[in-house]
């Protein structure tokens, strides 16, 4: 019994880091990693490098009072949803943020964050709309859109305001200028890639896009 008393001494000696913690020694530190988007490096009248349209005209150009000088990207066109992909980076768990200015618009004003996208007719959007003053929840699937959740917040036009997403499991949460005004859960897409989205004959800038993961 001594015997066997001492080895085991021994091993744990050994075995433990200083401080006698094994969770202390399989500890790690996470860092989160951000790819931005300001548009200002890109040729005017151009796309962005890397991103892939899905309906609507969609450009570079230079707006005087653009968050980060001198360039947004404009959607000018009229489509039933215009969107692109602002590259081929496929996330799951994510935090997305635009600055956006709703410009005009007769039947829709709106600006939108899509992500967990499969390809142009599956994904999940962040709307924000200037003229009903809202920010909804909305899963894209099969080329049909369908409301997950609606949430109610003033949207002015002609303003640059802050749209975010944050994504983690099946969680989603929406936020216009810091503060949160929606939330919903849903199982059907797991990861994919993010991008931007209007409607009809919206016409909307937006500039200093960020995807966060940790």
């Amino acid at each position: 019994m001594r015997k066997i008393f001492v080895s085991f001494s021994i091993y744990m000696a050994i075995s433990l880091p200083a401080g006698g913690s094994l969770c202390r020694a399989a500890a790690t530190t996470k860092s989160s990693q951000t790819t931005q988007w300001t548009f200002d490096k890109e040729q005017a009248g151009k796309l962005p490098v890397g991103a892939t349209v899905f309906a609507g005209n969609w450009a570079v150009r230079a707006e005087s009072d653009a968050p980060s000088s001198p360039n947004a990207l404009c959607q000018t066109g009229y489509a039933d949803y215009p969107a692109l992909s602002l590259s081929d980076k496929v996330y799951g768990d994510v935090t997305v943020t635009t600055r956006f200015k709703p410009v005009s618009g007769n039947s829709d004003r709106a600006a939108g964050i899509i992500f967990r996208i499969q390809d142009k007719d599956n994904y999940y959007i962040l709307r924000a709309n200037a003229l009903e003053d809202n920010v909804n929840i909305y899963k894209y699937v099969g080329g049909w859109r369908r409301a997950i959740q609606e949430g109610s917040a003033k949207v002015p036009s002609g303003t640059w305001q802050e749209l975010r997403v944050e994504v983690k499991g099946n969680t989603m949460r929406g936020f216009l200028n810091g503060k949160l005004v929606v939330e919903a859960r849903d199982d059907t897409f797991k990861a994919g890639k993010v991008g931007l989205w209007t409607k009809a004959d919206s016409v909307t800038c937006f500039d200093n896009v960020k995807a966060t993961t940790e």
